[in-house]
């Protein structure tokens, strides 16, 4: 289970057990599966590549390795897998799960020598994961109304509206999503609806027949609904800062955005559910903030021109100084606050994204930074160490987009698939 200070998706999303590296064999021994790989194989890859997982093929065996040694050592020498898309040079990540140089290197030797499957008694001994997905109680489990079977490929968005029976306020401590059919959920994100939005979201969800409603970029609504937390495949959940909690109140909504991908599973009936644990009173308050431009999202506001290779968006602001208003009285302006890991977002146009802290000292730091971006591998990045951001830091995003495709068109902000965003996400207390 992911702790904070210590962040999963996105949005939620979020994510990644944490393991600790394997010692490789040295250069005058063979490298085997057994000894040297599995281990590796099984920390770094083994969430996804499993029966019914989201991976188009098992991991699980020396059989299974062997027989796409080629396949994987390109992927692994690519960096495409595993899928991590931080740069680890913007700064230190808890639960990183993308390999080092020397296990990349410990890999190809394997498959440069053959693919030794060594003996199975030399397997190193592992030690148990303390990081299962499961939460210190479950006060609340939520379920999409209905079963859902995707109907198109290879990617569905799908927004499901859900009743938050608590007739009381509370604080959710603790989040992990249940995909119901992890051979084809690829991303969950939950966004709490407050009692002022509820309408409009119901609306939506009426206006289109049989369960939920299309949806890309976000639930939609033309607002900016909190964000719970998120799920990608090898996730694990979020368990928030001791002490802390989002709040929501009697009368809430929880809409539910499901990334269906078909391209290695057939549609099956989805009945995704979250479980949560709750709270009635904590010492601070968690909100999960939203970042980007405001003027963005005035039509035209963030233009993209048809037949650009690179167009760049950037913003900064001091957040301490209106810390107020964003966040509805709960924290108070001019004060430091307190961030604990961060998530970025673009559509698929986009190509790198970068979130930092200005500092007002005239340094920078970085939190996170996407070199290559890719809209189907979104999540959470925790930070090791939480950041303290003072009054006059100033929080920057900058985004970048190709739109030089044959055909293109203008782009700007949106909700729908042919949009496009750039926003930034991090958790915050006071």
């Amino acid at each position: 289970m992911q702790r904070f200070p210590v962040l999963s998706a996105l949005l939620a999303v979020v994510l990644l057990a944490a393991c600790s590296e394997p010692v490789g064999a040295p250069p005058s021994q063979p490298v085997t599966w057994h000894r040297d790989v599995a281990p590796l194989v099984q920390e770094k890859c083994g969430g996804c590549h499993a029966e019914g997982g989201i991976a188009p093929f098992t991991l699980q065996s020396y059989t299974e390795a062997f027989t796409m040694r080629e396949a994987l050592k390109a992927a692994v020498k690519a960096r495409i897998m595993p899928p991590w898309q931080a740069d680890p040079q913007c700064t230190e990540y808890a639960d990183d799960k993308s390999l080092t140089a020397e296990q990349i290197a410990l890999f190809t030797r394997w498959v440069d020598e053959g693919g030794m499957e060594g003996d199975p008694a030399e397997a190193p001994a592992q030690a148990p994961r303390t990081s299962q997905g499961g939460l210190p109680r479950v006060d609340l489990e939520l379920a999409m109304p209905v079963e859902y079977s995707p109907t198109q490929s290879p990617d569905e968005y799908r927004c499901f509206v859900l009743d938050w029976p608590e007739t009381e306020l509370r604080y959710i401590t603790g989040f992990v999503p249940r995909p119901g059919q992890p051979s084809i959920v690829h991303h969950i994100l939950a966004f709490l609806i407050s009692p002022e939005q509820v309408a409009t979201y119901q609306a939506l969800d009426a206006a289109e027949p049989g369960a939920g409603y299309t949806c890309f970029g976000g639930p939609g609504g033309n607002g900016r609904p909190a964000l719970i937390g998120g799920w990608a495949p090898g996730g694990q959940g979020i368990l928030f800062p001791q002490g802390t909690g989002i709040r929501v109140r009697p009368g809430s909504k929880v809409v539910l955005q499901l990334h269906y991908n078909l391209s290695s599973a057939n549609a099956l009936p989805d009945r995704t559910s979250i479980a949560l644990s709750l709270a009635s009173s904590v010492e601070k308050i968690a909100i999960m903030q939203q970042w980007a431009n405001p003027r963005w999202l005035d039509r035209g506001g963030m233009p993209i021109p048809a037949g650009q290779r690179d167009v760049s968006h950037t913003f900064s602001f001091d957040l301490a100084s209106a810390l107020s208003f964003i966040t509805g009285g709960e924290f108070q302006n001019n004060q430091p606050f307190t961030v604990y890991g961060a998530g970025l977002h673009m559509h698929t146009h986009g190509t790198w994204a970068r979130m930092d802290i200005e500092r007002r000292s005239g340094t920078k730091e970085c939190m996170l930074h996407i070199p290559r971006w890719d809209f189907h591998w979104q999540g959470g990045y925790g930070f090791a160490q939480p950041k303290v951001v003072k009054p006059g830091d100033r929080i920057a995003l900058e985004c970048h987009w190709d739109n030089s495709l044959p055909n293109a068109k203008d782009l700007e902000w949106g909700e729908g698939t042919g949009d496009e965003m750039c926003l930034g996400t991090f958790l915050m207390t006071q």
